[in-house]
């Protein structure tokens, strides 16, 4: 007998990906997952900390989409490669700073170079017509094929019916018939495919999984770039952005605030690596300073501190001080009432 053909999905951790690796496997092809990490994907780091996201599953959506399929999984980092694409998008940005085209076309055209480096025939991804206002519309589904160098070896069996033949349909090895022509943002359609596979459990439709999809993200970023006076990142950054309460009080220096137990124990890991300052007479935040602080900035830094301990409404409240270089010291401080905070030093 020969051996079957074999396929590599993007597997995101949605639904899309889930139903598309499905749709192939049942037609008899060998299928191995692939997962980029970039370092901006929302699951697994805020729902692991906050109390809110609680009841939110703690698992890596994209290996439980791996364990339902029964099939391998590649998780491969990308994070230094993918900052080309974050900071310098040929084709733009989204409504934020998502550079969802660009990404697409990364993301396949790294996909490319591994079926070639281990010897599997074509690529599968979860993309629909319609579904995405940015890269996944029908003009720039040719584009995705064309620029990543995958061309006629990239099959999206979700929407195949509404894109010309690929390799794999032309040449037989998957049957275009049982491909599906889904088109647009609804999702009624995969939800229904997916209770005919019997998948119950997925994560919920339309949820995003990329932390620049998300405005208030992208804010943090983009004041980040400012403040340095460049486009650049490191992964500690691009972390340390999805936790806390940012305040920019000034130019020169910003606040990450923790909100609660679970964020001051994250943020506790990076105390030695900024200036940080805690309340001392009342109980309340870990509170790090980004930025060159001096003596009257982090005076000001810790009456905004003691404003969001228990000691808000206290005449006077005990900051301690770790400075990143020096010896740490305590200052007895007023804190600010929350109207003389100015909406603008919200990030």
């Amino acid at each position: 007998m020969s051996e079957p053909h074999k396929a590599v999905a993007l597997i995101s951790g949605g639904l899309d990906s889930l139903l598309a690796a499905k749709v192939i496997q049942q037609q008899g092809i060998h299928v191995e997952g692939i997962n980029f990490f970039t370092g901006f994907c929302v699951e697994g780091h805020t729902h692991a900390i906050r109390k809110k996201d609680r009841a939110k599953p703690k698992r890596n959506n994209a290996l439980w989409v791996a364990e339902q399929l029964g099939i391998k999984l590649h998780i491969v980092d990308i994070i230094e490669e993918y900052k080309d694409v974050v900071i310098n998008p040929k084709h733009g940005y989204g409504a934020n700073l998502n550079p969802c085209l660009d990404c697409k076309i990364f993301m396949v055209q790294k996909a490319k170079e591994w079926i070639e480096q281990k010897g599997f025939d074509f690529i599968i991804t979860g993309e629909v017509i319609g579904q995405r206002p940015m890269s996944q519309r029908k003009d720039t589904m040719p584009v995705i094929s064309h620029e990543s160098g995958a061309e006629a070896l990239l099959l999206r069996p979700l929407c195949a019916k509404n894109l010309e033949p690929t390799l794999p349909e032309l040449e037989g090895w998957v049957d275009r018939e049982r491909l599906y022509d889904f088109e647009g943002r609804t999702r009624k359609p995969q939800m229904a495919l997916a209770a005919e596979f019997g998948f119950e459990d997925y994560a919920q439709p339309a949820g995003g999984c990329c932390f620049l999809t998300d405005k208030q993200y992208s804010v943090k970023l983009s004041d980040l770039w400012q403040a340095r006076g460049e486009r650049r990142y490191e992964l500690d950054d691009i972390m340390l952005l999805k936790v806390g309460r940012h305040l920019r009080p000034r130019p020169n220096f910003k606040m990450i605030i923790g909100r609660e137990d679970g964020e001051n124990k994250f943020l506790h890991g990076y105390r030695k690596q900024y200036t940080h300052m805690v309340t001392t007479s009342h109980n309340g935040p870990l509170v790090l300073i980004d930025g060159e602080a001096g003596a009257e900035d982090l005076e000001l830094a810790a009456r905004i501190t003691a404003r969001f301990s228990q000691g808000r409404d206290a005449g006077q409240v005990d900051v301690e001080i770790h400075p990143r270089e020096g010896d740490v010291h305590s200052v007895q401080v007023q804190p600010m009432r929350g109207a003389e905070i100015p909406a603008d030093w919200y990030l």
